[in-house]
This record gives C-alpha cells, sequence and structure tokens, in this order.
C-alpha cells in the first residue's frame, strides 16, 4: 500500500484542522477520537503535534510560506553553483 503523506500545500489548506484536532487533544478529547474525526492516522497526528504543538493558524501559514521560499532559494543556489561550474570549466578549457 502506497504512503499517503500530506503536501505543504495541502497542509497549508488545512491548518485550521491541525490547530483544531491539536487543541481539541489539548482540551481532554483522546487522539484516537481526534484523527477519527480528522481523518489521519495516529502517527500523522503525532508528527503535527511534534511539529506545530504552539503554532496558531496564521504562524503555520506563515512557516509554510518560508519553508517553501527556502526551499526555493535553496534550488536557486544550487543551479547558480552548478552555472558558475560550468563556467570555470569553459574559462580553463580555453585557456
Amino acid at each position: 500500500m502506497p504512503k499517503k503523506t500530506f503536501t505543504e500545500e495541502q497542509i497549508c489548506r488545512y491548518a485550521n484542522v491541525i490547530v483544531s484536532a491539536l487543541r481539541q487533544v489539548e482540551g481532554g478529547a483522546t487522539v484516537a477520537d481526534v484523527c477519527r474525526k480528522v481523518g489521519v492516522t495516529e502517527q500523522t497526528f503525532y508528527r503535527w503535534k511534534k511539529k506545530y504543538a504552539g503554532v496558531g493558524i496564521a504562524e503555520l501559514r506563515r512557516l509554510k510560506q518560508l519553508e517553501e521560499e527556502n526551499r526555493k532559494l535553496k534550488q536557486l543556489a544550487a543551479d547558480l553553483s552548478l552555472d558558475k561550474h560550468m563556467l570555470q570549466e569553459a574559462i580553463t578549457k580555453k585557456l
């Protein structure tokens, strides 16, 4: 059975569900009941709890935006580094 993971876009879209689920458990509901209502496994819930405990909806969305921006910048840096390396090789071959 293929592993189902939530994409960053899905997590941003369901930020209020994540925060609500965490607050329900803090309020005394059982993890199993909350997971059943939300439609996720307990493992996913605990992963969310580890990563997003104490975070509000707006903060969660901002965190996801920053992570996405960081990913894009890392990709850009890698591309530029590769371009630089190729240009340096071309220069050394000409000399």
